[in-house]
């Protein structure tokens, strides 16, 4: 392999995406773990995004999308009696989120990894310093020492010597109470597809219990046990049978933990990174763990793909920091707030709670927002547009009106879908009324980076594609290496497109 451009510390979900991500772009990685082999024990972070599918499908990792369980249903409950139901509303190409163990997540990417030559792994490698100078970074493993251009780091939580030796700290909080993790498998019928989330049951009288199926008749149960309770083997079994009753099950792995929220001062430190648990730390209410550490890679990968290819200055990598920290703190926000919900801890918050349980209204109780794309609405690398603003977050499960900063949709194609087309650089979508030849030949004026130019009748001849992006016949869109919306123009003309090109790699503040 050739000298890397890059290297990742950590080979957990998180690290080596960034790492097959990288590769996709040309840049030579190598990964470094501390551990001497991986740990294949355990569900751990489960519920995967259907944006993250997408961005694992890009890597070469499609196949976590096709194993992995799409459940369709999320009931809750309280004191044993259903309160509500939602399933999921928008469908796609892809589904709206699978269940699969991290286990197998990482065995796939490993497959990937395996595949892919410009990514050497390296185990047993323990990194204990970091330099960094104009040219790079030193990486010490205690006596051997590497070097590359650029470093991420994604070591997970318990990084803290990294993110000290950084100047970085990790402010937050811990909370209380304890979770009690166990994944069985069992035959279940009619549990195979639904996701059950129980308020104050009986058999948990105060806190709660949560059910997702997962892949082989399995299924992981979350209860929330008090702060210094040690379960024994035989609570253990009864709190399975309480909840699934007299069947016959295999229990496949059990863990306790306590929930963090933690940000990192920091995401961007000169030419190191920091991605994944290593940057952020929230309640796994809601899935925003790993499916925001994934956006992290594809953000960090494709910037620092654009700086090392010399198609973007050094000073875009500064926006990886102010887009991805942004999502870390939206994240914070909305998982603390879960928490509150779950684990309150003053008299007001534990009447709210009972209150919102007593109405049995869905938009009082809160299980926990699932996971969503974080939008560069406020990105410095975004061009507004005062016809189309951003709206804010739409209710639970609707889809989002297109506008700069947000994720385009992914409207299926004839032969495919459109974020199949998003991820080889920038793409340009032009209405009818626009010249495609002379917009291509302005822009390439403007950068060396890939580029491609595509009308929307050339893209799908139906007019669906630009009916779903509700886009006019004189629009330009221009779409980020990540599939977010930069910009979308209307009246456009090729120099208006080339100052928002400019903007989106950082080439207007030169």
């Amino acid at each position: 392999m050739a000298e890397p451009q890059v290297v990742v510390i950590g080979a957990g979900p998180v690290g080596q995406s960034a790492a097959l991500l990288l590769a996709r772009w040309g840049v030579p990685v190598l990964v470094l773990d501390q551990r001497e082999r991986r740990d294949g024990a355990g569900s751990k972070s489960i519920c995967q995004q259907r944006d993250v599918l997408d961005i694992w499908t890009a890597a070469g990792a499609g196949r976590i999308a096709e194993e992995g369980l799409a459940w369709t249903t999320a009931r809750t409950y309280y004191r044993g009696e259903e309160l509500f139901s939602w399933t999921f509303g928008e469908q796609g190409p892809l589904p709206p989120c699978v269940n699969i163990s991290q286990s197998r997540t990482e065995e796939i990417l490993d497959e990937a990894i395996a595949g892919q030559p410009l990514v050497e792994v390296r185990w047993g490698h323990r990194v204990t310093g970091l330099e960094q100078d104009a040219g790079g970074v030193t990486v010490r493993c205690g006596e051997r020492v590497l070097r590359a251009p650029y470093v991420i780091v994604c070591a997970g939580a318990r990084a803290q010597e990294l993110r000290r030796a950084l100047g970085v700290t990790f402010d937050g909080e811990t909370f209380d109470d304890q979770f009690l993790i166990c994944d069985i498998r069992a035959d279940l019928p009619g549990w195979e597809h639904e996701r059950r989330f129980h308020f104050d049951p009986g058999w948990n009288p105060g806190r709660q219990v949560l059910i997702h199926p997962c892949p082989g008749s399995a299924y992981r149960i979350d209860w929330q046990i008090p702060p210094h309770f040690i379960p024994s083997e035989a609570d253990v079994g009864n709190r399975i049978r309480q909840v699934i009753g007299e069947r016959d099950y295999e229990l496949l792995w059990q863990t306790t933990y306590r929930f963090h929220s933690r940000v990192a001062s920091r995401m961007r430190a000169g030419r190191v990174l920091l991605a994944g648990d290593c940057a952020h730390l929230v309640a796994p209410f809601g899935a925003r763990g790993l499916n925001s550490g994934v956006p992290d890679a594809e953000n960090a990968a494709w910037k620092l793909a654009f700086v090392l290819n010399g198609w973007a200055p050094q000073e875009l990598l500064e926006s990886y920091h102010a887009e991805r920290h942004a999502a870390a703190l939206e994240n914070l926000e909305v998982t603390a707030a879960t928490m509150r919900f779950l684990a309150p801890r003053t008299d007001e918050e534990r009447a709210r709670r009972r209150a919102a349980l007593d109405s049995g209204r869905a938009d009082r109780v809160d299980s926990g927002r699932f996971a969503e794309p974080f939008w560069y609405v406020d990105s410095p690398l975004t061009t507004p547009e005062p016809a189309r603003p951003f709206r804010g977050r739409p209710p639970k499960g609707s889809p989002c009106e297109p506008a700069p900063g947000v994720i385009v949709p992914d409207v299926p194609l004839p032969g495919g879908r459109l974020r199949e087309h998003c991820r080889d650089g920038f793409l340009v979508l032009l209405g009818e009324m626009c010249d495609s030849g002379l917009f291509a030949q302005v822009l390439g004026k403007v950068t060396t980076a890939p580029l491609a130019v595509r009308e929307l009748a050339e893209m799908d001849g139906t007019g669906t594609l630009a009916e779903r992006l509700g886009a006019g016949p004189d629009e330009a869109w221009l779409i980020r290496p990540d599939a977010h919306i930069a910009a979308i123009i209307p009246h456009a003309g090729p120099e208006t497109v080339a100052a928002a090109v400019r903007r989106a790699s950082c080439l207007a503040y030169q």
